[in-house]
């Protein structure tokens, strides 16, 4: 027996669970010819280490049986209740479940979501459990090892991440790097090996520096450590950096943890003054933390040598919640003995950190079609995401290349319908601009504007496009009725620039004419747009002023117009 069960007295449930699960699996060994129970010791391990109830580590004990053994769920039900039941049952569901990528896998990622919801500890003992079939993977066959490969970077490692739990689901990405990509694998262990040691060697001259240096302003670590960056987190990174390393400033980060909150903003001005931070690099997750709690300063500084270096602050509570994320939460609570907030763990329904697992079981309801579900779950739940913010400095998450418009559907419909630009950081950008993660946007809108159908070419959510299509809809079908009554169109060739369109409608709306139909349409080089503006028969003097006013917007080109009658 370890060293952790014998924490629990004999009459424990866990060690209950630990004599059944030992019988259940006895003669019992995996492929990689190891006794069964090894592996139901170690995920019961890793469960008891986050400090989860006895009920979780049980069922961690038990996860296996139902499927694997002669027992059933009424001999787990009979021998343990109802609790523990329900979690064996929720891990054998999910066992059950079988990814590939067709629409088959659509229909299993909504059972997941609702065999999570139930009860998050579900979740967090089969992401334990990935965990170790990941560390053992080598027993089985390619095909087999992709396939679960595939699935763990897809699935549970997104999932992990959404829950806060940053270590694991980095974990998960690195165990099934090498069997998704061995070729890029093999490629980047060998590059980088030198420069990890050159870096490695590199923290630990900086760290006495540092810790000497916040000791004499007052301010005494608890500890400074520093962590390589992960191989597939890196990979993806030079992916987006043409594979240059001299791009990626963190391959070694230092980490700082100190006492409190106000500690974490001194020590950043302390380093500030000694070392001075590259422009842009500093990034506050404490006043403003990722939507799945992640909490942290960041700063990348020029730093001993002029070496550009990335430093992190923390307290000690936010460092165990970035690591353990939504397992941290839990066991802080256990430890209070709040029953309350632990119910609220158990079921997602009123857990305000968990917003986005209520969004996703809603969300999910609306797709018929499995394809669509899937495509768009992976854009909108399981992406690289970027963190946007309103002027109020409400943080809006958002698929990697979100637009403007994405972000005002986001808000609200209405302000999705009727946006006709953005302002990013004070400055007009064009509503297909790709948002970076800091930029605070404000969404320039005009009363009764509707969206343009080429807005779906460039629009990442799935919200977003569901609302444009919706509003195309009701459009075509009054534009059809409007088509039958005589109207005007104008058309205006421009050079292509920002901008342009919103000041186009902007004339249109100052002299008070309401536009039927707007598109614009960019010639192959990109250097001058089509405008076709529809609306109702005009009188001859305000056509006259309408024209004056659109050749008097710089980069105008050519102005015309027609009556359909």
């Amino acid at each position: 027996m370890t060293k952790w069960l014998e924490q629990y007295p004999p009459q424990s449930i866990v060690r209950k669970a630990f004599e059944f699960a030992q019988k259940a699996h006895k003669n019992t060994k995996r492929l990689n010819n190891e006794p069964y129970i090894n592996h139901c010791l170690s995920v019961a391990q890793s469960v008891h280490e986050w400090k989860l109830d006895e009920a979780s580590i049980a069922a961690a004990l038990l996860h296996d049986i139902v499927e694997d053994t002669h027992f059933t769920a009424a001999d787990i039900e009979k021998e343990f209740g109802k609790e523990i039941a329900s979690l064996v049952e929720g891990l054998t569901k999910l066992k059950k479940l079988r990814y590939s990528q067709s629409s088959a896998q659509a229909e299993n990622l909504r059972k997941l979501v609702i065999a999570f919801s139930k009860d998050l500890r579900v979740i967090l003992i089969k992401l334990v459990d990935r965990r170790h079939n990941m560390q053992t993977l080598k027993a089985l066959s390619p095909r087999r090892q992709k396939r679960i490969a595939w699935e763990t970077a897809e699935i549970y490692a997104p999932l992990a991440y959404r829950l806060g739990m940053h270590k694991l689901s980095g974990e998960l990405e690195d165990l099934s790097f090498p069997y998704l990509h061995p070729k890029e694998y093999k490629w980047l262990i060998s590059t980088v090996k030198e420069q990890y040691a050159e870096r490695d060697a590199y923290a630990k001259k900086v760290k006495p520096i540092l810790e000497a240096t916040l000791k004499e302003h007052g301010i005494k670590p608890l500890t400074i450590d520093y962590r390589a960056k992960r191989y597939f987190s890196l990979y993806k990174k030079l992916l987006r950096y043409e594979m240059d390393l001299g791009k990626v400033y963190d391959l070694v980060a230092l980490r700082i943890i100190v006492k409190n909150v106000e500690e974490c903003y001194a020590a950043l001005g302390i380093i500030h003054q000694i070392w001075p931070p590259l422009p842009g690099r500093i990034v506050d997750y404490i006043a403003r933390p990722k939507p799945n709690g992640y909490r942290s300063l960041h700063t990348t500084v020029f730093c001993v040598d002029n070496k550009i270096t990335e430093i992190q602050i923390r307290t000690k509570e936010m460092h165990e919640e970035n690591e353990l994320g939504i397992a941290a939460h839990w066991a802080y609570h256990q430890l209070k003995h709040d029953k309350d907030y632990l119910k609220k763990w158990q079921s997602v329904a009123d857990n305000k950190e968990l917003l986005w697992v209520r969004q996703l079981q809603e969300w999910q309801k609306h797709f018929s079609n499995s394809e669509e579900f899937l495509k768009s779950l992976k854009v909108d739940f399981f992406k690289d995401r970027i963190f946007a913010m309103t002027p109020k400095n409400e943080v809006i998450d958002l698929p990697v290349g979100a637009t403007p418009v994405d972000f005002a559907y986001h808000i609200h419909t209405e302000i999705g319908d009727q946006c006709v630009g953005a302002k990013v950081n004070d400055k007009i950008v064009a509503i297909d601009y790709q948002l970076q993660s800091g930029d605070v946007v404000e969404i320039i809108t005009q009363k009764g504007k509707k969206p343009s159908d080429s807005w779906l070419q460039f629009t990442k959510t799935s919200t977003a496009r569901g609302h444009i299509r919706t509003a195309i809809r009701s459009k075509d079908n009054k534009l059809r009725k409007k088509s039958e009554q005589p109207h005007m169109e104008f058309k205006i060739i421009n050079r292509d620039r920002p901008g342009y369109l919103r000041e186009v409608t902007s004339i249109f709306a100052k002299l008070k004419i309401n536009i039927n139909h707007l598109n614009s349409q960019i010639d192959s080089r990109k250097t001058f747009s089509t405008v076709i503006a529809k609306c109702d028969i005009l009188e001859k003097t305000k056509i006259e002023k309408l024209l004056v006013r659109i050749k008097g917007i710089s980069s105008t080109q050519e102005v015309s117009y027609k009556f359909k009658r």
